[in-house]
This record gives C-alpha cells, structure tokens and sequence, in this order.
C-alpha cells in the first residue's frame, strides 16, 4: 500500500490536469467560435441596415458632378442618406436586424454615418451619442466599416461610394462570455467536481491507509499489552509448582498475588477494547445522579497511592471548589479521571520522580478540574491529535508506553456526554495539563 498509493496519487493528478486540459481548451475554442459567430452576424445585420439606408437616396443628380468645380458640385450635391435619417431611424433599423440575425437584443452597440465631400474628404454626419469614444478603442471593441454603394437603376450606379456606415461594438469578449455565461458554469462546475472526486478519493485512500497502519499498530500493542502479563503468569505458575516455594506460605502468597494482579490487568485491557467498541456503536449506559465530585476524584487517587510510592513519586490534591456537584454518572466520572492520571504516569519522564497535581474550583457557574503533571509534555502536532482513536504519542519506542491509544479518546466522548469540555496544554519536556469544565448542580 505505501509503494503503490504515489503512484496511484500522481496518475490520478495527471488524468485530472489532462481532464482540465481539455475543459480549458474546449471552453476557450467555444469562446472564439462564438466571437466569430456574432461578428459575422454583426458584419451581416449591418449590410441589411446599409440597404434599407440606401432606399432613403433617391435619383438625381450624381454625388459626384463630371465638372470638377467643387462650388458647383456642392450646389448640385444631393442630400446625403446622414442628413435624411435620424439616429432614433437608424438605432430602430438596427435593432431590427439584431432580432433578424439572432443576435442580443439588449447589445451595446454605437453607429456612425460619415460621407464624403467634394475634396474626397470624410467626416460623420450623423453618430449616436457615445460613438467617437467607442470608435477610438480598436483594441477592445469591434468594428466594422460597410460602404453605402448608390442603388441599382440610380445616376450614381457603378460609381464609387462616397458614404459609410460603421457600427461599433463594445467590449465584445465580455459580450462573448455572457452569451456562454450558463455553458461555462455548467464547465467550471463540471471540474469543480472532478476536483472534489478526485479529493475525496486521495482523502479516502489516505485514510484507509492511516486505518491499516493503525490496525497493525493496535494489533502489535494488544500482542506486547497480552504478552507480558501471560509471561508473568506462566513464570509464576511454574515458581508455584516447585517444592520450596510450596514450603512456603509466604512465597506462595506473593505469587498468587501476581497471578492475580497480572489476571486483573489482562481484564482491564480486555474492557478497553469492549469500551472502545461500545464508544464506536455510541452504545454505552451512562445514567446521570447529583455526584459529588471531590470524594471520586479521592478515590481514584487511592488506586495509585503504590505506583506512585514505586516511583517515588507525588500526587498533589488542592479540592478549592466550594460546589463540587455535578450531574454525572459515577462511573464513568470514575474513568475519566483516573484515565487522565494513568495518561500522566505513562508519559512521565524516566529521569524525574512523576508529580501529578490535582486541583478544582468553580468558575463562572463550571465545576473546574484541572490535572497537570511533569512528564514529557506534547508537540502542537500530537496535541491537535490526542483525541483520535489509537493514536499513541511516539516516544522513540512503539512500544515503551503501555496501552491502546483509547483514552483519551473515551475521555473525550465521555466528556461531550457530560455537556462538559476538555482543554489541553503542554510543551515538550514540561508536561501536560488537562482543564475539565462541567456545569455545576445546585441541588
């Protein structure tokens, strides 16, 4: 699983940025096709506004006179189709060819009608009203230039054109995507869940391999967590059977205590594994009583009077708390802090006697209890793991800290249960400290 699951990674991200690939390039040739489509139709809806134009010249004399006398050709120059239309006249002709060639019919768009005079120069006669700005952007709008050639069966037929009609449209890219607004969407959202497929998928891979790691893990520690106490028992059944020993009610007494010690810690071991299943299934009994809280927490001291004694260690008690009732089911109350101290033994440091100090008090209408100790203390990285099921901060040995990783998991669960929270603080070489807050009784 640790060699393939890269490689599964990176041939997945290469089907992914090859799936990108293609979305980009085809949404950016669908934007072009688009572009040229709606400047043919802009081209063509312009031609047709340019012939119904040219309906407005009617015969007579020819634009340009065979003299060359610019006073006479200015006296005998027809009108000229600017000076015949209106800009409402030629914004409505435009509009209408816009409806003919399926083009938007809310389209920004700016017109102009220029002609020339007698000297061959041009100049617009009739423009709407924001056109010489639209017409001086060449590089964001589109332009098109349509010569008004004289109609068929007229003077001036065959002659040059000597006026034109020009449309501008600006900002034609963005006119391009808003006609493409919804197939764009429906592409981005397309990739947008590639990405998440692709997410969830390496999140999910990711995960079951944590989970075999953490299999095997749990299934080395349950082996080291069986083995030691079954060796102990073995070497003590085999210490009852000799003569001597048998001699002697004091040895025979010590060793059945062993027995019966190492029996109780295999029992332990085994409610763990049943309490952390129970926790899976959320299918655990917790019935709720008016508990008082210092007497529990003075009780689970007593367990550990010998270890720490072992250790030469100290446990220090500081019950401040004036209300120490709380609603809580004993029990698992019991649990809770004795789990939270056997976590401070485990981790102590080996060079320096374990000290764990115990203290409460109430704050703000909360039962605090506060369990600190002097070990080893944690990095940022293992605090914001500690509640996670089977995680064990690593120590240097796997297996120089006894246990499963359940507890402070169900200390966690058990503290959600009691509508309390859990805080942790710590820093490494310095020990941990473990702030409980539960909303106290009044009863």
């Amino acid at each position: 699983m640790k060699r393939i699951l890269p490689w599964i990674i990176v041939l997945i991200g290469l089907s992914l940025i090859g799936i990108i690939g293609i979305q980009v390039s085809w949404v950016n040739n669908m934007v072009l096709l688009r572009q040229e489509q709606i400047k043919h139709n802009v081209e063509d809806a312009t031609k047709w506004v340019g012939n119904e134009l040219l309906t407005k010249r009617g015969g007579g004399f020819p634009r340009r006179p065979f003299w060359d006398d610019g006073f006479l050709s200015e006296i005998f120059r027809p009108q000229t189709i600017g000076q015949q239309v209106t800009i409402e006249e030629v914004d409505k002709k435009f509009r209408q060819a816009f409806q003919q060639y399926h083009l938007p019919e809310k389209m920004r768009f700016e017109f102009g009608i220029a002609s020339f005079d007698a000297l061959g120069n041009n100049a617009f006669e009739r423009v709407s009203p924001k056109f010489l700005l639209a017409y001086s952007d060449t590089s964001n709008n589109f332009i098109f230039n349509w010569a008004l050639e004289a109609l068929s069966g007229t003077v001036g037929e065959n002659l040059g054109a000597d006026e034109i009609l020009c449309i501008v449209i600006p900002d034609i890219r963005s006119l391009v995507l808003s006609s493409l607004r919804w197939p764009i969407i429906i592409s981005i959202l397309f990739t947008l869940i590639i990405l998440a497929a692709f997410y969830i998928t390496v999140r999910t891979m990711v995960r079951q391999k944590k989970l075999v790691e953490i299999k095997n893990d749990f299934i080395n520690n349950m082996t080291h967590e069986f083995k030691t106490p079954l060796a102990t028992i073995s070497l003590a059944v085999d210490a009852l059977r000799n003569e001597k020993v048998m001699a002697d009610p004091a040895r025979m007494q010590y060793f059945n205590a062993i027995i019966k010690e190492e029996n109780q810690r295999m029992n332990r071991q085994v409610e763990t594994i049943l309490r952390a299943s129970q926790l899976e299934k959320e299918d655990f009994d917790v019935q709720f009583k008016t508990v008082q809280v210092h007497p529990v927490i003075q009780r689970v001291v007593d367990t550990f009077a010998l270890q720490l004694q072992a250790r030469s260690g100290q446990l220090k008690l500081q019950l401040n708390a004036t209300n120490d009732r709380m609603a809580a089911d004993e029990s698992h109350l019991t649990n809770m802090i004795s789990n939270l101290i056997d976590n401070a033994l485990k981790y102590a440091r080996e060079d320096v006697p374990p000290v764990v100090e115990i203290q409460t008090r109430n704050e703000a209408g909360r039962l605090v209890i506060e369990i600190a100790d002097n070990g080893i203390g944690m990095s940022k990285d293992t605090l914001k793991r500690i509640y996670e099921k089977f995680y064990r901060a690593h120590t240097g040995n796997l297996h120089n800290v006894k246990g499963f990783g359940l507890g402070l998991s169900y200390v966690k669960t058990l503290v959600d249960t009691h509508r309390g929270t859990i805080d942790a603080e710590s820093a490494v070489g310095k020990g941990s400290t473990f702030i409980l807050r539960f909303p106290v009784s009044k009863s």
